[in-house]
């Protein structure tokens, strides 16, 4: 036998001279509550969702509602005969459950007035690495949708309006029915903005915006990096039906610099020298940013060596200091010798030779290394 059903005022806790709004606000809480996707482990709070839906559907009807206050449940179900009512009111319940499907889910739903955001748009920038160092100012040009001048965005032909979808009865939105669930969609013929345009605007055809070649002055700060963006505001795209415009974000890409590469604040660089100047030692010219500067390089200087010049790197954007420039050195091989200057190089490795292990320190050790490793 089955169990009686509970009475549906006190299914939806509100008492029997509720309002039509009290009624709602009572099955809203209650569907908030018991809805099966917030409870996917709880099969009592998708029976009491169900419940909660029968009351709703039954109260929210003002016949169904009269008979049920009259008859009770026999009034309200054909199966028990009497003046039962089939089917529930599709228009109270689908008002009331779309309301809670968009706020169940965090829908944000902007269908009363269809005013959209335009789009935000990149362009990407390449500059050298003195100008993004240094700062600079430049003009470039995007393509962009604009508001359309002739009708003021609305997308009619002067002198006409655009009028209330019919499809969706200027929601933008309609409902389809999924078993209990009321699924909300764009409206397939207004595509969400609500209107229809009859008489279209011989300029933008409808559409209410119309697509431009933008000039702008972007001025690149100094102390910019790979890949930072620069916004400007409201230099997107245009938005529907007066809404605002989107951004413009400038992303910076450093060109390849012929002497340094950047890493952060600090600069690199290989410096090569003579084999002379890595073995007495000497004073070399650098090249800066800022121009040539003088290093010392001291005498037995190795190839790989690494000298830092202070402050001569990039001050970065978000920082007060300087970073370094650092020199790498790299022992250059001379060629195209002479016979006069190969022969003096000959002498050199032999006077050399005939004390390895003082003139050459690191080659003995990796002599001593292999014949062990080999022994």
């Amino acid at each position: 036998m089955a169990a009686a059903k509970k009475d549906y005022y006190e299914v939806l806790g509100v008492n029997r001279d509720a309002s039509e709004e009290e009624i709602k606000k009572a099955f809203k809480k209650l569907a908030m509550k018991f809805h099966p996707d917030r409870n996917p482990d709880n099969p009592k709070a998708e029976e009491s969702f169900k419940e909660a839906k029968e009351a709703y559907e039954i109260l929210s009807d003002d016949q169904k509602r009269a008979a049920y206050d009259q008859y009770g449940h026999a009034g309200v179900d054909p199966s028990m005969g009497g003046g039962g009512f089939g089917g529930f009111n599709s228009g109270n319940f689908s008002d009331a459950f779309g309301d809670i499907f968009g706020d169940i889910f965090g829908g944000a739903r902007n269908q009363r007035s269809n005013v959209y955001r335009g789009a935000d748009l990149r362009y990407n920038l390449e500059i050298s690495l003195e100008d993004a160092a240094k700062g600079t100012e430049t003009k470039i040009r995007i393509p962009v949708q604009t508001s359309c001048e002739t009708c003021h965005g609305s997308g009619a032909r002067p002198g006409t309006s655009p009028v209330t979808c019919t499809t969706c009865n200027g929601h933008g939105q309609v409902r389809m029915q999924q078993g209990f669930f009321s699924v909300q969609q764009t409206c397939p013929k207004c595509h969400g903005t609500g209107k229809m345009v009859k008489e279209p605007c011989p300029t933008c055809h409808g559409g209410g915006r119309v697509k431009q070649n933008k000039t702008l002055n972007v001025k690149i700060p100094a102390g910019v990096d790979e890949g930072d963006r620069i916004r400007l505001s409201g230099e997107g795209e245009a938005g529907v039906n007066g809404g605002p415009t989107g951004d413009l974000y400038v992303v910076v890409h450093l060109k390849e610099h012929p002497i340094f590469q950047r890493e952060g604040a600090n600069l690199h660089c290989e410096m090569p020298i003579s084999f002379s100047t890595a073995a007495l030692g000497g004073e070399i010219e650098v090249p800066t940013l800022d121009g040539a500067a003088k290093m010392k390089i001291p005498a037995e200087t190795q190839t790989g060596s690494v000298f830092r010049l202070r402050g001569k790197g990039i001050k970065p954007l978000r920082s007060s200091e300087h970073g370094d420039l650092m020199v790498h050195v790299v022992v250059e091989t001379p060629v195209r010798l002479t016979e006069k200057q190969k022969d003096l190089l000959r002498e050199f490795e032999s006077s050399t030779q005939a004390d390895a292990g003082k003139h050459s320190p690191k080659n003995k050790s990796w002599v001593d290394k292999a014949r062990d490793f080999f022994s």
